[in-house]
């Protein structure tokens, strides 16, 4: 490890540079997880942090360590995200002129927040890139200090600091999951953990849509990033970073690849069992665990949560996305008589088998039922899809034939209980 851009001596200086000034964020046993996986599994909650994120640790560390004329000439940093509002709330604390460049259609609450932490934003670039293009051309025309999100020594070993506190609470831990973007967080952890415990595992998780890490290391070209969105905002890097890389080959035993439904469900369960909000990429360490148990069973593993900073609509329709799945919502398509009384002895039904009528749809137009019968479309809460099996029994005994929907768009994928 003498070779690498970041040393344990760093780390532990970081530490007690930031100390005071950055929470001190717990770690908390996970029960419901671990006996999900078979594996005891222990959570460090990054979340707790003023502005939501790990991020605050390596910029602050960073900020730091500039000198007073660099103080004075200011930082610019690119972010459309954690990083922004971690180098804008310990900029202001310090009374250093932060300016964040965010590329042009960043939504405007990220603006506000970062606003809001004291920073001047920036809209430049249509994508990440470009506007990381204009953030080092603003900083050299102003002789500005570039706070970078990751590959930089100073940040890694703030970061490195989740493995102090997370070894001093749980120092019997062999494994390590984090999530990786850039690579910063995992590069100082690696370097951090290794040192304390060189026996402990460290792997790395990312988001399948942006796999530059697991890519680069296996000597392929990152390419370029999928078309889709991704639940991980946060770790969606294009390319990671050219000293983490280093860090991460030297001591990162694996990446493990997660897709989407994975983020979605690894948040979802997080909030129900652990009562924990929880962004997507903050999510990613326990995607990875549950979906993978036998790699990790029987082992005691150390996850960070990274951030918790999820926009409340779209919390709202992973968790209505999850009801889906599990069968605890469910949309029925049931065939009536068109005549009066129907419905009503219909809802009777379902009421009776303690369902729960959320929306009704109810059609004579545009199905090709008889004319003397109407179609209705039926979105039922039940308790789990046993239930859902006992409510279609009900309606087809009582004389409604039924179907399960498996999706609202398509019909031809419907479950036929006629």
């Amino acid at each position: 490890m003498h070779d690498l851009p970041v040393t344990a001596v760093a780390v532990g200086d970081a530490a007690a540079a930031i100390a005071g000034a950055i929470a001190r964020t717990p770690t908390i046993a996970a029960p419901a997880l671990s006996e999900l996986v078979g594996a005891e599994l222990h959570l460090k909650l990054e979340t707790l942090h003023r502005t939501g994120s790990f991020k605050e640790r390596g910029a602050l560390n960073k900020l730091l360590r500039l000198d007073a004329a660099q103080r004075r000439a200011g930082v610019v940093a690119m972010s459309a995200g954690n990083h922004a509002q971690g180098v804008a709330y310990h900029a202001r604390r310090l009374g250093i002129q932060a300016t964040i460049v965010m590329p042009e259609g960043t939504p405007f609450i990220k603006i506000d927040r970062t606003e809001a932490f004291g920073a001047t934003v920036v809209l430049k670039g249509d994508s990440l890139a470009a506007a990381r293009e204009a953030a080092d051309a603003l900083a050299r025309e102003r002789g500005s200090v570039l706070v970078h999100p990751y590959d930089d020594p100073d940040v890694i070993a703030g970061q490195g600091t989740v493995a102090l506190e997370l070894l001093a609470d749980r120092p019997d831990l062999d494994t390590l999951v984090v999530p990786i973007g850039g690579g910063g967080l995992i590069s100082g952890i690696g370097v951090a953990a290794k040192a304390l415990k060189p026996e402990i595992e460290i792997v790395g998780v990312q988001s399948t849509l942006y796999p530059s890490m697991y890519r680069v290391l296996r000597g392929e070209d990152p390419g370029p990033p999928a078309a889709a969105a991704t639940l991980a905002e946060g770790i969606a890097v294009k390319e990671p970073g050219r000293l983490t890389r280093r860090i991460v080959e030297a001591l990162v035993s694996e990446i493990r690849l997660v897709d989407e439904i994975m983020l979605e469900g690894a948040v979802e369960i997080l909030l129900e069992q652990q009562k924990l909000v929880v962004e997507g990429a903050g999510a990613a360490g326990v995607a990875a665990v549950l979906a993978a148990p036998e790699r990790f069973r029987g082992r005691r593993v150390g996850i960070v949560i990274t951030g918790g900073n999820m926009d409340a609509r779209l919390l709202a329709s992973i968790l209505m996305r999850g009801l889906v799945r599990e069968g605890r919502l469910v949309r029925l398509r049931c065939e009536l008589p068109d005549v009066a009384g129907a419905l009503s002895r219909l809802s009777g039904v379902i009421g009776k088998h303690a369902g729960n009528i959320v929306e009704v749809h109810h059609q004579r137009l545009f199905h090709d039922t008889s004319v003397k019968r109407a179609e209705l479309d039926v979105v039922v809460e039940t308790q789990n899809r046993r239930h859902v099996e006992v409510l279609i029994a009900a309606l087809v005994a009582a004389g409604f034939p039924t179907q399960l929907l498996l999706s609202s768009a398509d019909d031809q994928h419907a479950t036929n209980n006629r």
